[in-house]
Parts: structure tokens; C-alpha cells; sequence
């Protein structure tokens, strides 16, 4: 799918009353990749004029790549970066990958194992700098809510040749993606609607499904930062649309209270995913999201309907 739009080039964009300064970067993956070189040159203990020197470039070049300034660089740089600080071959050739996507505009398709590497995660890199998570699912619990055995249940379903190593590396890894919203220090606030249909989706065994139930009413309980909501069936489409599976994501602002980054929605599909940065679209997929807020259960509803259900799963169980 080819990018549809093409943000100006050295211009700040004037959103909401608020500007994005052009240090932002051009595209997602530009700034996805000044992310991945900042990191590995930091993790290889080198200054940025070290690093400078050795890539042959001036340091404000390379402070500009780190930031995803630079429209126009190279695969070549990217090779000769990721050699001198060390990064495996398959985070390199994902960085190189990212090098190619440069010029996709604010929105970009990004097919699986197509330029980029199947097993090279971009979105994860991006919830992991996220303040703010507002997160739509009908059928499914949420990632970040989601118990160890539910989990475990759907990776034995995507992979169920194995190995079992894969699956417990797999289990560990949304065990750290969950620490963002579980964390004590500065958690990321997570504003999610689940669609009653994913508390009646099987996943699993009835007793996986009654302690998921359980983890539903306790993680809002224990944690002020989660806040959640189920959208039940009597509510049928609010806003006269059947809303798929979104995420929206919000970054922190700099000390000068302007946005490090504009927010963007993200839509998954078994092939690929889809990110929007264009406002509009951002701003549909919110408002879009307060319409469903709107006719959600109110919360002691949502907590005994939880419970209802726990009941119900741990009475298969026996």
C-alpha cells in the first residue's frame, strides 16, 4: 500500500494549536530508526562525536539521524553503523529495512517479513515510549491485560508445533510489555475497551478464562493508571459503525511542554499493520473511542458482570 500522505519537509506542523518542531522527524520509521541507532551506539558505550568520527560524518549529522532528521539516509550508513557498535545480523537488517521505508509519509503500511524482517517488532519498540495507551478490542483481551495462561493458550494456538522454549520467551516478553502499566514509577496509562464478546471467547481452558476474569477486576482495583471498560452487547454500534481492533498511541512531551512526538493510531491485521499519524485520522479513532466509552457498562456493572462470569467458568471447571 503506498503512503497517502507527505508531511512538509523543514516546516513545523501546526496541530491542535500545538507545533511539532521539525527534529521530530519526517516519518515513523526514520524516528524508529534514530531510536535503534541512539540505543546500540549508547549500548557500545560510544560519545556521539566518537561514533561521528568513525562514520566518517560530522556529529551534528549523526545527532540528527539519532533524532529522525535525515530524510535522505542511507542504507549504506545504517550497515556501516550497525558494524561498528556490534548489532546482530537480524536487528540489523531491520534497521536497514527502516533505512528503505524512509519516505512512506505519515501513514505506512508495513507488511510482515516483506522489507522489514517478520520477527523485527516495530510496534513494540513504539508502545514502549507511549504515556498514554487508548486501546479498542471486541474480541479479544487486551495484550497488556491479558494472565500468563491466556496468553500461553493463544501462542500454543499461533505456534502449536513449538518449541516450548519459544512459547515461555514469548511469555516473558509480554510479561515486560505489561510492566509499563503494572510499573510503580511513572506507569503508562492505559485506557482500554474491551467488547463483551471477548469475556465469552474461549481461550484456553474454562479455569484460564475464570482467573482472566479475575486479573479484569483486580489490575483497575490496584492500579489508577488502568482504566477499563466493557462495551456490552446491548450497546450494538455506537456511532452506527463497527469499529475493528485499534491503538492509539500518545508520547510524553519535552520540559517545554511540546509533544516529543505526534500520537498515532495503529491497526493490526494477521498480514501486516497499518500506522496513521495524519491528525485527522488520529482524531477520528478518539472521538470514535469516547462514542464507545459513552455506552460502555458502568463500572460496578462491568466488575459484577466480571465476576458473574469467573463464577460461571470456575463452574465448567469442576
Amino acid at each position: 500500500m503506498s503512503a497517502m500522505l507527505h508531511p512538509k519537509r523543514n516546516e513545523a506542523a501546526i496541530r491542535n494549536g500545538r507545533t511539532f518542531m521539525p527534529d521530530m522527524g519526517l516519518t515513523l520509521p526514520l524516528r524508529q530508526l534514530g531510536r535503534y541507532l541512539r540505543d546500540w551506539r549508547m549500548r557500545s558505550s560510544m560519545s556521539l562525536e566518537e561514533a561521528a568520527k568513525l562514520l566518517e560524518v560530522g556529529a551534528t549529522t549523526l545527532h540528527r539521524a539519532e533524532k529522525g532528521g535525515n530524510s535522505r539516509i542511507k542504507s549504506y550508513f545504517v550497515e556501516r553503523a550497525c558494524e561498528l557498535y556490534g548489532v546482530p545480523p537480524d536487528i540489523k537488517e531491520g534497521m536497514v529495512g527502516l533505512a528503505r521505508q524512509a519516505a512512506t509519509g505519515t501513514n505506512w503500511w508495513h507488511a510482515y517479513g516483506d522489507v522489514i524482517p517478520k520477527d523485527f517488532d516495530v510496534y513494540m519498540s513504539l508502545e514502549a515510549f507511549a504515556r498514554r495507551i487508548i486501546s479498542y478490542q471486541p474480541n479479544l483481551i487486551p495484550g497488556l491485560l491479558q494472565t500468563g495462561d491466556y496468553d500461553r493458550a493463544l501462542v500454543e494456538r499461533i505456534w502449536p508445533d513449538g518449541p516450548a522454549d519459544e512459547w515461555v520467551s514469548r511469555g516473558r516478553i509480554k510479561a515486560h510489555r505489561q510492566n509499563m502499566v503494572l510499573r510503580k514509577l511513572e506507569p503508562t496509562t492505559l485506557d482500554v475497551v474491551i467488547g463483551e464478546a471477548a469475556l465469552h471467547h474461549l481461550v484456553g481452558s474454562p479455569a484460564t478464562m475464570a482467573s482472566q476474569m479475575r486479573r479484569l477486576i483486580e489490575l483497575p482495583a490496584l492500579h489508577p493508571n488502568i482504566h477499563l471498560h466493557i462495551l456490552p452487547f446491548e450497546a450494538g454500534f455506537p456511532g452506527g459503525v463497527s469499529m475493528p481492533a485499534y491503538v492509539v498511541l500518545n508520547f510524553a512531551d519535552h520540559a517545554t511542554g511540546e509533544p516529543a512526538e505526534p500520537p498515532l493510531v495503529f491497526l493490526e491485521v494477521t498480514v501486516g499493520g497499518m500506522y496513521l499519524e495524519d491528525q485527522d485520522d488520529v482524531d477520528f479513532y478518539t472521538r470514535k473511542h469516547r462514542l464507545l466509552e459513552n455506552d460502555c457498562l458502568p463500572d460496578i456493572d462491568a466488575a459484577n458482570l466480571l465476576t458473574r462470569l469467573a463464577k460461571e467458568y470456575e463452574h465448567r471447571e469442576r
